[in-house]
């Protein structure tokens, strides 16, 4: 989705504002990197895990977690002078997968943010942006207690395509998360050049 609109965008008519998607498994972090990298108060549709959802969620391995994202985060960052990304983070629970459809409409691109203790939690959604032919990165981010990965590691683990980037990053922290952002827009960039080259070739 590009917005190229004063309203959108701060009223520079000709700055873009893209839109990008934040996505993986539950508890790995999308929350925090959204909150992290908004230069505006992030909007949040969080609700407290219920005894209701125990049956249904897998909390394996985030038992510290006491929310969960309903439906999804928004936040915006100015990348530099007219060009702004607006970030949608998606939720990581299976039961809200019916939302993906709609929160990817339009959108340039995606990071798939990863636990290299929970790694096969990220497959749904690189399978997701893999058949829907979405540009994504795969940002993993590096928790104190995790083993430490190299990004080749994590890509061969994941069975990527050539040229997915994978990023070490830390969610907590707002440049690292801006560097997997620009690495993003970067990767999708190069992606839709070579597609409009193969479509006039």
């Amino acid at each position: 989705m590009v917005f190229e609109n004063s309203d959108a965008t701060g009223g520079d008519p000709t700055a873009l504002a893209l839109k990008i998607l934040v996505a993986g498994g539950f508890g790995v972090g999308k929350t925090t990197l959204v909150g992290a990298v908004s230069e505006i108060r992030p909007l949040r549709t969080e609700e407290l895990l219920s005894e209701a959802g125990q049956s249904v969620d897998d909390i394996g391995g985030v038992g510290q977690k006491i929310t969960t994202t309903v439906a999804m985060d928004f936040g915006r960052i100015t990348i530099r002078s007219g060009l702004s990304l607006y970030l949608f983070g998606t939720p990581g629970q299976d039961r809200f997968w019916f939302l993906w459809d709609e929160l990817s409409t339009g959108a340039l691109g995606a990071v798939v943010l990863a636990d290299t203790r929970r790694l096969e939690d990220c497959f749904p959604a690189v399978d997701y942006f893999e058949h829907r032919r979405i540009p994504f990165v795969v940002a993993v981010n590096r928790f104190p207690d995790a083993r430490a990965y190299e990004a080749q590691d994590v890509s061969r683990a994941l069975d990527l395509d050539d040229g997915t980037p994978v990023v070490l990053c830390d969610a907590r922290d707002r440049d690292s998360g801006k560097e997997v952002l620009i690495r993003l827009v970067e990767h999708a960039g190069r992606v839709y050049t070579a597609r409009l080259l193969e479509s006039v070739g």
